[in-house]
């Protein structure tokens, strides 16, 4: 099964105060970072920005796509990625790029819920299965999903009624959810969930990381 990747980083950044994409993580910017963690485990990665984005220097063979129209959220970010990926793959992973501590080994585990058509063990479940998704404590992440590349028709049509929620697809298509207890051995304190949506939680990542002092203050 050929298994592609796709990074959002076209969000507004309104509660960071600033572009996360660009933001330091340790020796590199949290974009090339999750970009990273994503190729180490699928055959290609896309970037998908808004229209007129400044995206940070990614690694040699990661192109940049732009959204068809700006502000539709993730769901066209979703779209934008399969559609510049036209046929090349059965599946991708779906990353927001402020997922500092994302890890290959998380990323391969989420694409094996999919299931793979070739093997003889499978039984036959994975026909059904058009998303595996992570659910932990009743919350599902989308934003951390293995998709099959046939769900683009679908999510094509949910833009052009402007339903936009990412949960709304699981109405639409077959998903598998999985929980933690399928994760933690990929990721013990599912740490590959984690989100950096304001100037704390960046703050918060760092010290986690060993950086003491944060690039910026957090507003008071």
């Amino acid at each position: 099964m050929k298994v592609g990747g796709i990074v959002l980083c076209g969000g507004k950044s309104a509660r960071m105060g600033r572009p996360k994409a660009a933001l330091p993580f340790g020796n590199e910017l949290l974009l090339p970072r999750v970009v990273r963690a994503v190729r180490e485990s699928t055959d290609f990665v896309v970037v998908v920005a808004a229209p007129d984005q400044e995206v940070p220097p990614l690694p040699d063979g990661v192109p940049v796509v732009r959204d068809e129209v700006e502000g539709r959220g993730p769901l066209g970010g979703l779209v934008a990625g399969l559609t510049a990926l036209d046929g090349a793959c059965d599946a991708v992973y779906l990353s927001a790029c402020d997922a500092p501590f994302l890890t290959p080994a998380f990323v391969r585990r989420v694409i094996a819920g999919l299931g793979d058509p070739s093997s003889l063990q499978e039984e036959g479940w994975w026909v059904s299965v058009w998303a595996a998704v992570p659910q932990i404590g009743g919350r599902l992440h989308p934003l951390a999903a293995a998709y099959r590349a046939r769900v683009l028709p679908v999510a094509r049509a949910m833009l052009a009624a402007n339903r936009l929620r990412m949960t709304d697809l699981f109405t639409l298509v077959p998903p598998r959810a999985l929980s933690a207890s399928e994760l933690r051995d990929a990721d013990p304190e599912l740490r590959s969930l984690r989100n950096l949506n304001t100037p704390e939680e960046y703050a918060a990542a760092l010290r986690e990381l060993g950086v003491i002092e944060c690039p910026f203050a957090p507003d008071p």
